[in-house]
């Protein structure tokens, strides 16, 4: 009988590294370059409630996002599971990114985890990130440091006892200290930490500022005394995040003032592109101090056959000009084209492009349009290109749906106009339940309206509920399919372009601000 061999044994996966991240204090620009990068690569992303969820937009499509809970939303995940999560998602071979508010040195657990890793043989890596403290100060207009009154910073817990018998502090080293106090999580125990300060020798008139949701556009500051601070965070009007400056630097200075100085500070818009394109916008409006929220009023999908798209792109010499009436035709078109060949097939092709937008897609292939009209609509553009197209032979990349008058005066002016659709756009059939919220409160401001068919899904998707804000379009024809459905423009840009919008917008509350 033949000597059974043992079977060979499983190897475990090789551990994959932890990244703990900071990602900064809230405004999501505020993250690292080296706490995107690792984002990236992420094969799972364990994070905090507080992290902005812009942030979590760099991380790819199918990494797994795992919330720890927020306090008053369900259940918070202690500090024991959140070791043994990143542990074991790490030993089955998962890169890992645990991404903190602020910065993971400060207050953020790091030796508990880094501990729990080391233990486990989990390689890991620490990416420092903007800390709240630093950012309440510069945001606030309130500076850390003074060369005349303040050399030097303590970070402090606030729901620690100010006593060495509690937890090793030391109220009068604290009310003694050469310098600036910034108390963290200090809003339910302000009056134990401000009565033992100032029992220990600090002056009740130390000057204070309170600043809620540091960095962010809905940030807010109060200028106090010492002595006053807990009388203002006891009324519950003041919710954390929360952050307390104690000391000379905190005297109110309109000099330094610079975030609600910005023209949209204060204002909430809705932006309603589909959600791969709603950066540009969310980015202009954000850097002009608006509270930025993101509901795609449609979804920009491919089309569910290829076959007649790659056969008129196997068709290419054939035509004359090949004509794009948006930035989405030109994305999907290229990735069609690129996956069966290369640019080289449009060497006898002229471009045309609708707008500065579609022309700026074409730039991302190299590639310079020949014509673009002046306004940026279909009617302009087939304007534009009638004298040229009139005997020749145009391909017209488009949507699923869509207006005809682009083929149509084409046609007429005498071309042979072919259309092939290179994209899906698809109705957003209801709205989240957090944006409903926000309207329903009246804390939305602005709805943007950046094409007809989001017009129309928009009024499908909220009703009546559109009213309650002010709706800015993007050019005339948007606003007349508002119109026809029963809704006013607020604002309508005058360059039909995403930064249209926002000068439009920021137009409209100037004038109301007057």
């Amino acid at each position: 009988m033949s000597e059974q061999k043992p079977e060979p044994a499983t190897e475990s996966p090789k551990p994959g590294r932890v990244y703990l991240v900071g990602g900064g204090p809230g405004d999501p620009g505020l993250i690292t370059l080296r706490g995107v990068e690792c984002l990236r690569r992420a094969d799972v992303v364990v994070y905090d409630y507080l992290v902005n969820p812009r942030v979590l937009r760099h991380a790819r499509r199918d990494a797994e996002l795992v919330c720890l809970g927020r306090h008053g939303h369900g259940r918070v995940m202690n500090q024991d599971e959140i070791n043994a999560l990143l542990v074991g998602r790490s030993l089955a071979g998962k890169t890992v990114v645990r991404l903190k508010g602020g910065d993971p040195a400060i207050f953020g657990h790091l030796g508990d985890e880094a501990a729990a890793l080391a233990a486990a043989g989990v390689p890991f890596e620490v990416v420092p990130g903007v800390t709240a403290a630093s950012a309440a100060a510069s945001y606030a207009g309130v500076p850390l440091t003074h060369r005349d009154s303040a050399s030097a910073v303590a970070f402090v817990a606030g729901h620690q006892r100010c006593d060495a018998e509690a937890n090793g502090l030391d109220a009068a080293a604290l009310a003694a200290f050469p310098g600036t106090l910034v108390i963290y999580m200090g809003v339910t125990t302000a009056a134990t930490w401000t009565r033992e300060l100032i029992a220990a020798g600090k002056k009740p008139e130390t000057p204070v500022a309170i600043v809620r949701r540091a960095s962010l556009p809905d940030q807010e500051r109060w200028f106090c005394r010492l002595d006053e601070v807990a009388a203002r965070l006891s009324t519950g009007h003041i919710r954390p995040p929360v952050l307390v400056i104690v000391g000379e630097v905190a005297r109110a200075d309109a000099t330094l003032e610079w975030i609600t100085h910005r023209p949209l500070f204060g204002k909430t818009v809705l932006v309603t592109r589909a959600v791969d394109q709603a950066d540009e916008l969310y980015a202009a409006l954000a850097e002009l101090g608006a509270n930025v929220l993101v509901q795609p009023a449609i979804e920009i999908l491919p089309v569910e056959g290829f076959g007649e798209l790659d056969r008129a792109i196997a068709r290419l010499g054939e035509f004359e000009w090949l004509v794009f009436s948006s930035a989405n035709g030109v994305r999907f078109f290229f990735e069609r084209l690129l996956a069966s060949g290369d640019l080289r097939r449009l060497f006898l092709v002229k471009l045309a492009a609708i707008g500065p937008g579609t022309a700026e897609a074409l730039a991302e292939y190299h590639l310079r349009p020949d014509l673009v009209p002046g306004e940026y609509r279909a009617e302009a553009l087939a304007e534009e290109l009638a004298p040229h197209a009139a005997g020749t032979r145009v391909l017209l990349v488009r949507a699923s749906r869509g207006r005809e008058v682009l083929a149509e005066q084409l046609s007429a002016a005498g071309a042979t106009v072919e259309q092939v659709v290179a994209y899906r756009s698809v109705d957003v059939a209801q709205a989240d339940a957090e944006i409903v919220d926000a309207i329903d409160a009246d804390r939305v401001d602005w709805i943007t309206v950046t094409s007809s068919a989001i017009a129309r899904s928009l009024v499908k998707m909220l009703g009546e509920r559109l009213r309650k804000s002010k709706l800015a379009t993007i050019s005339p024809l948007t606003t007349e399919a508002l119109r026809e459905q029963g809704h006013e423009a607020a604002a309508e840009a005058g360059e039909y372009t995403m930064a249209g919008v926002v000068a439009a917008i920021v137009d409209a509350e100037s004038q109301r601000a007057q």
